[in-house]
């Protein structure tokens, strides 16, 4: 079978990709799989590191404040249509995978439009506006929270979960033993913050804003900081300036699921995917949800969790000011912390790459 997978720009989107990929491969061997992403988009490097064949449309997003950018990205996007027809045209595939992202709405709607059948993953709680376009001529979408239908029509909405890494599924490591391998203290109440892939700002403004605080609780409370490459240099230099010797700071944490094992609480943006393995993983968290994303879905994605006393959040416009202390009020609350982590843990949905190949084998008429 041909099965065409199209979306990314950001891990929030990729991994959920490749997970869904890697059960198809895993079901059907022979399969063949073709990726189409955003052309200079981390999906060109992380699909062919997946082993997986990709190509790339020259598509972006549009900016409304910009009226000469909008006007390229709409040239581009017309673009994009054509290429993306020749693509579907010549492929043939039995199933187009949308998992959003830029790339997802050309490579769909051609699909659509040659009359092959579409599936959706929306991994946010507040759906996107390509994937609210896409859905009314699609099979099915996939989403990971309850309530999806004032976006989309009830009768086609699977609740499955969103997808996540299956390394960090598969960590075999002790908390002692994650946090050696991470070179802490393996005793000490340890906090780990994340700015997704390419770092946050705030939160790395946050951090350094906190240091003089976060020392005064070396004895019993650590840090591990991923602060993206891009803020690298600031962020090695304010922590050595400091003389803070409870925080270890470094742009990328290459074996996340260690990192996870080892922490008692994660700060974290709130990404569909962070939130998802948070879920999956059943960490204490705070969530600091970006500003500048469509519709403001960080925040609907936090409160999600908020509301079912699975996760503290700060707001963007807060977390300079207040994002250390609650991290230390809470990191230091045993009961806070178990409870946190026993509500979030009740929220995961597991096995979703699985459920969603079990949809992509029904729309394609093969019988278990």
């Amino acid at each position: 079978m041909n099965i065409l997978i199209s979306g990314g720009g950001t891990g929030g989107h990729i991994f959920p990709a490749l997970s869904i990929a890697d059960e198809i491969r895993r079901r059907y061997p022979e399969a063949n799989i073709l990726f189409v992403g955003a052309e200079g988009k981390m999906e060109m490097e992380k699909v062919p590191a997946a082993g997986y064949t990709i190509k790339a449309l020259p598509v972006s997003g549009i900016d409304r404040k910009n009226p000469i950018k909008a006007l390229k990205a709409i040239l581009k996007l017309a673009k994009c249509m054509r290429l993306a027809k020749t693509i579907v045209r010549e492929f043939k595939p039995d199933i187009a995978i949308g998992v959003g992202g830029y790339a997802s709405g050309p490579v769909l709607k051609a699909a659509q439009k040659a009359g092959v059948p579409t599936l959706l993953q929306e991994q946010n709680s507040y759906a996107g506006v390509t994937n609210k376009l896409l859905a009314k001529k699609a099979r099915c979408i996939c989403v990971a929270y309850e309530g999806m239908e004032r976006f989309f029509d009830a009768d086609k909405i699977v609740l499955t979960g969103n997808p996540v890494r299956h390394k960090l599924l598969e960590c075999n490591a002790t908390v002692k033993e994650a946090r050696e391998a991470m070179g802490i203290d393996p005793d000490k109440r340890t906090i780990v913050v994340i700015g997704g892939s390419l770092g946050a700002r705030t939160v790395n403004n946050a951090i350094k804003a906190g240091l003089e605080e976060i020392g005064k609780h070396a004895d019993e409370v650590q840090v591990i900081w991923q602060s993206g490459k891009i803020y690298d240099t600031e962020c090695r230099e304010a922590l050595a300036a400091s003389g803070v010797k409870n925080v270890i700071q470094m742009p990328f944490i290459a074996n996340m699921d260690i990192a996870y094992r080892a922490a008692d609480l994660v700060v974290s943006r709130a990404g569909a995917s962070s939130v998802s393995e948070l879920q999956l993983l059943g960490k204490a968290s705070i969530l600091v949800p970006s500003p500048n994303v469509a519709e403001d879905h960080q925040t609907k994605n936090a409160m999600a969790l908020v509301n079912r006393n699975a996760a503290i959040m700060v707001a963007d416009a807060n977390a300079v000011e207040s994002l250390a202390p609650t991290m230390l009020k809470t990191v230091t609350n045993e009961g806070l912390i178990t409870a946190l982590s026993t509500n979030v843990s009740a929220m995961a949905l597991r096995d979703a790459a699985a459920h969603i190949v079990d949809h992509v084998e029904e729309i394609i008429g093969i019988k278990k």
